[in-house]
């Protein structure tokens, strides 16, 4: 014979406490003493008792689901995305349900309010560069959908928004090339009209002042935050004379790019040219030469949102409206040298 599934009964039973306080240590509601509810928690762990969604959302008039609305190609980037807010789902007992979109199409925002209205999401996190819709953030907050937008700058309500500080960032790694001797530094920016290309570019820019170097637009070229377009502007800086001795791409898709192109011109790295790139993604570590680059730390900001996303949701609106502002780190490997 089967053994009978445990029930909340039994856990209430165990716990010498009614049903409904049981319920709200579930539901992580602020009524239930500390000592209360480590000793519900704790009988909840050893029978393992699993809650059931459905009757969990009836109860509570929540679909305990967490949507994710994202367009970006990069698989390991949504792996890390995944995984932070995932690991906060487990704990509160919600499920993830994505939805891949196209950031350029004219119907993007009734698909997103579509999404959340078919599955009754109770929230969705929005990735870059959807993120950066200020007309989807306004239909969400119409609809009452409550929501949480990355971001690399303050762009909503603390309620809303986690932030990458990818100015910050990118004027650290230009000021650690100079200090390498470089100053001529070939920059490839990331596509027209995102809030992050022009994050990243500003912090170029600032820290060339800041070290006594003149902007020069010679030494930029448009990217698209793609390994052809790396290709593609790489070849046009690597023909300037004099040439750059570094070259900062704003993304490590489009570094890799120009690692390629330096080898098929016959130049060694870091021996001739200096690369570094933005994102630390898997290719970083695994390309040879390592690429020195700089670490987002996307997994947290995800973890971060979907706390924040929950905190909302459960009415804790201090917790949800704690500022977050997290600043990518510098991580130095073998595509970079100071300068001969």
């Amino acid at each position: 014979m089967k053994p009978s599934k445990i029930t909340i009964t039994d856990v209430a039973r165990l716990a010498r406490v009614s049903k409904r306080t049981v319920s709200r240590v579930i539901n992580d509601s602020p009524k239930v003493g500390k000592q209360t509810r480590a000793r519900i928690k704790k009988i909840i762990d050893d029978l393992g008792y699993s809650p059931d969604v459905q009757a969990r959302g009836l109860a509570s008039r929540r679909s305990y689901l967490l949507g994710l609305i994202y367009d970006r190609p990069d698989a390991f980037y949504i792996d890390k995305v995944l995984r932070g807010i995932l690991s906060v789902c487990r704990e509160a007992g919600y499920e993830l349900v994505v939805h891949p979109c196209d950031y350029h199409s004219e119907t993007l925002t009734r698909e997103a309010l579509s999404f959340v209205a078919r599955l009754k999401l109770d929230g969705v996190i929005v990735l870059p560069p959807i993120s950066e819709d200020d007309q989807l953030a306004a239909a969400l907050e119409d609809e009452h959908v409550r929501y949480v937008r990355l971001a690399s700058i303050p762009l909503d309500k603390p309620e809303h928004v986690v932030i990458s500080n990818e100015r910050v960032a990118v004027a650290e790694m230009t000021e650690y090339l100079v200090q390498l001797g470089h100053r001529r530094i070939g920059y490839i920016t990331g596509p027209k009209g995102l809030i992050s290309t022009r994050e990243r570019l500003e912090g170029y820019r600032q820290a060339l002042a800041g070290q006594g170097i003149e902007y020069d637009e010679g030494l930029v070229a448009r990217g698209e935050y793609t390994f052809e377009s790396g290709l593609r502007c790489s070849l046009a800086l690597l023909d300037l004379n004099p040439r750059p001795t570094a070259i900062f791409a704003s993304n490590d898709e489009m570094a890799v790019g120009v690692i390629d192109t330096a080898r098929n011109l016959g130049l060694h790295i870091p021996g001739d040219l200096s690369v570094v790139g933005f994102d630390d993604s898997i290719l970083a570590s695994r390309i040879n030469p390592a690429l020195t680059t700089i670490r987002r730390p996307v997994r947290e900001m995800a973890r971060l949102a979907a706390s924040k996303l929950i905190a909302s949701i459960d009415g804790r609106e201090e917790d949800a409206r704690v500022g977050v502002i997290l600043v990518p780190s510098l991580v130095e490997r073998e595509t970079t040298r100071p300068l001969d």
